[in-house]
C-alpha cells in the first residue's frame, strides 16, 4: 500500500508557482448530470474503484485516510470533459411521439486540485481538496411536450475541503475532513404548456453555503489485501435569491425575491483490493447515495407573487437511495508506466411517480480505459470512459411542481443516455 516519493529539493518561491499553476484551473466550469464521481484519471480508468487504493493526492476526496501513504509535498490537477446526451421519445398518442428530442448544451468540463503534505517521521498527513461533487446545467427543447414540467436546470457546486489524516499503526489510518461547499441553483418551467403565442415561464435562482465533514478509514491486514471506506455527511442549504416570473399578457416580467432548503446527500463507500503481485491491483467498490434527502423543497416566496403563481411552491422529488457498483484493474508495466481499466453500474433513483426530466435519471452503465505514467517528479494520466443508459419509459408521472394552475402536462414518455468523456490529471512531487 505505501508509495514512498522521493524528493528533493525544491525552494519555496519554485514550489508555489508549481502549485498554482495546477491550482489555476477554471472553477466556473460546469458539468452536466448532478453527482460527479469522477475526480481523478487514474480512478476514473479504474471504473472510480480506488476507495482501498488511495494513493495519491486525490485520495482527499475518494478516502482522506490514503493520505498517510504520500511521502512529502504532492500536488494533483486534472479537468474531465465530457459529452452527455441524454434524448427523449414522447409517449404514443401524443401530437409529437416518434420525434427524439436531445437537452442543448452536451459539452461540459469540470477541474479538480488536490494538495497533500506528511510531514517526514510523523504519523500525521494533511490535504486540501477543491472541487465539485454535484454540477448539472440541462436545457431542454420548448417542444418536447413537458416544458410546464422542467425545461432547464443549472447547478453551480464548489467544495472546499481541508483534511487530516493519521496512520496508527502500521496498517490502519484514519482520517477526517471538513466540507465547506458553496452551491448555486437554477431552475425553469412554464406556466403553460407552449411558450406561443404568449411568452410564459416560471425561474428560481438561489445560492447559499453550507458545511459537512467526510471521513476514511484504510486497513491493510494483509500483505496483498487492503479496505478502504469513506463517508460524505449531508450538506443542507438555505438557497436565497429570487423568482422570476412572465405569463404575457397577464403578468409582465416580475421578480420576487426568495428562498429554498435544499440538502444534498449523504454518500458512503466500501471497498477492498486484492493485490496478487506486485504488478496487478484488483479493485471492488460499493458506493451508496441516500438520495432520500431529497423529499421535498419548498420555493417559498417572501411577498405574494401575481395570480396565478402559488406564494409557496413544493417541488416533490421522492428520490430513493441507489448503489452504484465498481470494479477496476491496474497493471504495472516497465518504465514506471502503468495500465488501467474498470467497469461501474449505477442504480437510478428518481421513481416514476414525480419523474423530473432535469435529472433523466435511469440505470447507467461505464467502462473506462486509462494509461499513466509515475516520475520521479512529476507523473500524468489520461482515461476515457463511455457511458450508456437502456431505454427506460415512464409512464403515470406527475409534474413534481406545478407554480401556476394550468400546466396539464407530464413528463411520461421514453429516455436513453450516452456518454462519451475524457479525463486528463498532471501531478507533482516536491
Amino acid at each position: 500500500m505505501n508509495s514512498p516519493i522521493q524528493s528533493s529539493g525544491v525552494g519555496g518561491k519554485q514550489k508555489l508557482r508549481a502549485a498554482l499553476v495546477l491550482a489555476l484551473a477554471p472553477l466556473a466550469l460546469l458539468a452536466n448530470g448532478m453527482r460527479l464521481g469522477s475526480q481523478d484519471a487514474f480512478a476514473t480508468a479504474r471504473g472510480e474503484a480506488f476507495v482501498a487504493t488511495a494513493d495519491n493526492p486525490s485520495a482527499i476526496y475518494y478516502n482522506p485516510a490514503g493520505l498517510t501513504q504520500l511521502a512529502g509535498t504532492q500536488a494533483r490537477s486534472g479537468i474531465y470533459g465530457i459529452y452527455l446526451d441524454p434524448a427523449f421519445t414522447p409517449p404514443a398518442g401524443a401530437p409529437n411521439n416518434g420525434t427524439t428530442y436531445h437537452i442543448r448544451d452536451q459539452f461540459a468540463a469540470v477541474p479538480q486540485f488536490f494538495l497533500s503534505h506528511s510531514f517526514a517521521d510523523s504519523r500525521w498527513s494533511f490535504g486540501l481538496g477543491i472541487y465539485s461533487p454535484y454540477g448539472a446545467n440541462v436545457s431542454w427543447p420548448q417542444d418536447t411536450g413537458f416544458r410546464a414540467v422542467a425545461t432547464d436546470a443549472a447547478i453551480r457546486y464548489f467544495r472546499f475541503n481541508p483534511v487530516i489524516a493519521l496512520k496508527l499503526t502500521p496498517t490502519l489510518s484514519l482520517a477526517g475532513g471538513a466540507l465547506v461547499d458553496y452551491a448555486n441553483l437554477e431552475l425553469e418551467q412554464g406556466l403553460l404548456p407552449t411558450e406561443r403565442p404568449f411568452a410564459n415561464s416560471f425561474r428560481f435562482n438561489g445560492e447559499g453555503w453550507s458545511a459537512g465533514y467526510n471521513v476514511g478509514l484504510l486497513w491493510q491486514p494483509l500483505e496483498k489485501i487492503s479496505f478502504g471506506a469513506t463517508l460524505r455527511s449531508t450538506t443542507g442549504f438555505t438557497l436565497r435569491g429570487k423568482t422570476r416570473i412572465e405569463q404575457q399578457p397577464v403578468i409582465r416580467p416580475t421578480a420576487v425575491l426568495a428562498e429554498a432548503n435544499y440538502t444534498f446527500p449523504l454518500t458512503a463507500v466500501l471497498g477492498v483490493s486484492f493485490r496478487p503481485t506486485p504488478r496487478w491491483n484488483l479493485e471492488f467498490d460499493a458506493d451508496y447515495t441516500d438520495w432520500s434527502s431529497l423529499g421535498q423543497i419548498i420555493i417559498h416566496q417572501l411577498s405574494r407573487p401575481p395570480f396565478p403563481v402559488q406564494r409557496n411552491i413544493p417541488v416533490n422529488l421522492k428520490w430513493q437511495p441507489s448503489w452504484i457498483f465498481e470494479v477496476g484493474a491496474t497493471r504495472a508495466c516497465a518504465n514506471d508506466w502503468q495500465v488501467s481499466a474498470g467497469y461501474l453500474y449505477n442504480q437510478n433513483s428518481v421513481p416514476d411517480t414525480f419523474y423530473t426530466p432535469l435529472a433523466a435519471d435511469l440505470d447507467r452503465h461505464f467502462f473506462s480505459l486509462g494509461a499513466g505514467h509515475k516520475g520521479k517528479r512529476f507523473d500524468f494520466d489520461v482515461a476515457y470512459q463511455f457511458g450508456y443508459g437502456p431505454a427506460r419509459t415512464v409512464s403515470g408521472s406527475s409534474p413534481a411542481s406545478q407554480p401556476g394552475f394550468f400546466a396539464g402536462q407530464t413528463a411520461d414518455g421514453t429516455y436513453k443516455f450516452i456518454s462519451h468523456a475524457v479525463f486528463v490529471t498532471v501531478g507533482i512531487h516536491f
